[in-house]
């Protein structure tokens, strides 16, 4: 899937310009990997192949949104357009 807008400035840093400094310590690999996964991925359903990642969907006001463990504190957080065959709205969220 294509990858739309990035939210996270850092994320987005890291995203096109591989730069690490404004992620979180220690999460620049797995952020990486999670990436290049959400952009090698077809179909949402492909989200739980990776139980580690704890990928999940939202509810409440967040309902449509997705969510994908990095650390205790973090998410990666974003919501799929199926039609478009894109991610939006990609966020780097401190939970806590």
């Amino acid at each position: 899937m294509r990858i739309g807008r990035i939210a996270h400035k850092g994320l987005r840093a890291l995203y096109e310009d591989d730069s690490i400094k404004a992620v979180p310590a220690g999460t620049a690999d797995k952020l990486r990997k999670m990436l290049a996964f959400l952009e090698s991925m077809n179909d949402p359903d492909e989200l739980k192949a990776l139980p580690v990642w704890k990928a999940h969907e939202l509810t409440g006001d967040r309902k449509g949104s997705w969510s994908l463990h990095v650390t205790r504190n973090w998410r990666l957080t974003f919501n799929i357009d199926v039609a478009e065959h894109e991610i939006r709205d990609l966020d780097l969220e401190d939970y806590h």
